[in-house]
């Protein structure tokens, strides 16, 4: 269902510190003229955890409003069970596609605790799930067998698999049942999990190039191989300069240089440092940034 690219669109703000409403509509306007499939809002690169709940149901009504090809897959997850059926529920009721719903963070609960988790998000909402594995922010992996038994529940459709970890991502790819997504959550792994049988990425880079991560996927796909190889070749040096500090403090430098807000992140994360941004600009501006 979430086949493709998906970009986890950034949250601008403007100076005052607001999310800046114009630009959020520009980026998705942006992200579709570009070719990419799905629309992230309110992700981890979308700042959700220092969104105020009022703000992140208004991102995600503006970019549902605003898209009028692309999906749109909700950021909606919590490590209170109870908070993320909430935000799953707003998402529905906004008429979002699905929900990208990360793993419960810093409880570091049990595998079965992760498995009732996801169940009960999954019972409260009609629309798809989408687990979202990233054990670097949350402190703890989901794994390939947990993620196996939640491919059995009918309105879990996917994952985003951002452990880093190719043979976990390989086992689930092989004991998956038919029609259950693989998303790469790594750009710089992208390629490889599509190599293995995977579906796509939900990327960061796609917010400053969505026609290149969108053709690089695509060819890799339809089976144009070397054609994907070649732009990943091209991609790799700033798949590796957006994270040179944590996400998304470059991705935001990236998106002020090209239009898109103010380029500052909220507290406690700060803007680019002077050394971080000599150290990627001479990739940024290989690529026309």
């Amino acid at each position: 269902m979430f086949r493709g690219t998906s970009t986890a669109i950034i949250t601008p703000f403007s100076d005052d510190g607001s999310v800046d409403e114009e630009a959020l509509r520009r980026l998705v306007d942006f992200q579709e003229e570009n070719g990419v499939d799905t629309i992230v809002p309110c992700g981890s690169t979308g700042e959700a955890a220092t969104l105020s709940h009022e703000e992140h149901i208004e991102v995600v009504r503006i970019v549902i409003d605003q898209a009028k090809r692309a999906k749109v897959l909700a950021g909606g997850g919590s490590n209170n069970t109870a908070e993320a059926i909430v935000l799953s529920r707003n998402a529905e009721d906004l008429g979002a596609d699905g929900v990208l719903s990360i793993s419960p963070y810093y409880v570091k609960p049990t595998q079965e605790g992760i498995y009732r988790h996801y169940k009960a998000i999954a019972e409260s909402v009609g629309i798809p799930i989408v687990p979202y594995n990233v054990p670097g922010r949350t402190g703890s992996n989901v794994e390939a067998e947990t993620i196996l038994r939640l491919a059995e529940i009918d309105n879990i459709v996917a994952v985003k698999e951002a452990s880093g970890n190719m043979e976990q991502i390989r086992r689930i790819i092989a004991g998956r049942p038919k029609g259950f997504e693989v998303l790469s959550g790594d750009d710089s792994l992208t390629c490889d999990v599509i190599a293995l049988g995977g579906d796509g990425v939900i990327s960061v880079a796609s917010n400053c190039l969505p026609d290149r991560v969108s053709g690089m996927v695509r060819a890799f796909l339809e089976g144009r191989t070397a054609e994907g190889e070649a732009i990943c070749k091209e991609l790799q040096p700033l798949f590796t300069a957006l994270f040179v500090e944590s996400n998304p403090i470059p991705i935001k430098h990236v998106m002020r240089r090209i239009g898109y807000g103010n380029g500052a992140p909220r507290l406690p994360l700060l803007p680019l440092s002077a050394e971080a941004a000599e150290e990627i600009g001479p990739v940024l501006a290989s690529l026309g940034l």
